[in-house]
């Protein structure tokens, strides 16, 4: 091979694929963590290395030329090989020194696994935790978490997933805000109850209707996609909220609704990226929540405190 010919610079190149995938200069300055002024002189030493214009101003906007639509193709492939060497390259650490960043729900980050995390910390106290506490499901081949805890099973063959035993959810409410409603049971008329979830639309009212629960989507007094929002808001006396067991039990501010419907299933996964799973420091976590999940772990503090 002739190393002399290899003199393509990745900054610029990347750079390129950022203002492409952005759609604006400012856009790829933010998701690369730099300036625009520093993209737009990136885009411009490529553009006068290959002797060719890759961007043109379109208005008040910008548009690839055809060079540029033809070399992002060739720098996406290569941001594709970039990733996989890092992953491979993780996935074979031996250090328990390092980043590793787990998603989860926000209410399963702040009311279950907060004691875990001091427990990692404890043991491993060369680890860096990176918590991704949010309900999006993340792109764990672009590295965006090494461990996921989902309540589905991937389908993605380059992922691994571990089956967690399965947890169950009820619904909760304040003991003053049931007895106000009479403290129904599943089959009465629920016209009169309010409800805290996580839209308006009719997807939350069609999850209650298969939970066994009949309401209108005017009972959603209060809706988010932040469960613990939504959870503090049912135990300010609000309304009705959905939330685990193991969490809803343990907080002395609420009590089970409607406890003559059966326990909603849960199913839990815990999920990693084949390459990272060799990966020593990934390994040691991954191992602790696959124990704390399965009762191997005794936490004094694990829960809700109220």
């Amino acid at each position: 091979m002739d190393w002399t010919l290899l003199t393509f610079d990745w900054n610029r190149a990347r750079a390129l694929l950022a203002v492409a995938e952005a759609g604006s200069y400012s856009a790829a300055a933010t998701a690369l963590g730099t300036t625009q002024p520093t993209i737009g002189r990136q885009i411009a030493a490529l553009e006068d290395e290959l002797h060719v214009t890759l961007i043109e101003r379109v208005g008040r906007g910008i548009e690839l030329t055809p060079s540029g639509l033809a070399l992002v193709e060739h720098v996406r492939t290569m941001a594709d090989a970039a990733r996989q060497l890092s992953l491979v390259a993780s996935g074979r650490s031996e250090s328990l020194e390092g980043t590793v960043t787990v998603t989860a729900s926000d209410s399963i980050c702040v009311y279950l696994l907060a004691p875990l995390f001091a427990e990692v910390r404890r043991r491993h106290p060369g680890l860096v935790l990176d918590v991704v506490a949010s309900s999006r499901t993340t792109d764990l081949r672009q590295r965006e978490a090494d461990i996921a805890i989902r309540n589905f099973r991937p389908e993605d063959e380059e992922l691994v997933a571990t089956r967690l035993p399965e947890e169950h959810g009820g619904f909760y409410a304040t003991p003053e805000y049931l007895d106000r409603i009479g403290r129904p049971s599943a089959a009465d008329d629920l016209s009169h109850v309010d409800f805290i979830g996580f839209n308006r639309d009719p997807s939350f009212v069609e999850a209650m209707s298969g939970f066994g629960l009949t309401l209108r989507a005017e009972q959603v007094v209060l809706a988010s996609e932040n469960h613990v929002f939504q959870w503090e808001m049912a135990c300010r006396g609000l309304g009705v909220a959905v939330m685990m067991d193991r969490i809803g039990d343990a907080d002395p501010r609420v009590e089970r609704a409607f406890t003559d419907l059966a326990p909603i299933p849960v199913p839990m996964w815990l999920t990693t990226h084949r390459a990272v799973r060799t990966s020593r420091r990934v390994r040691a976590v991954f191992d602790l929540l696959s124990a704390f999940f399965r009762g191997e772990l005794d936490l004094d503090d694990a829960g809700p405190t109220g």
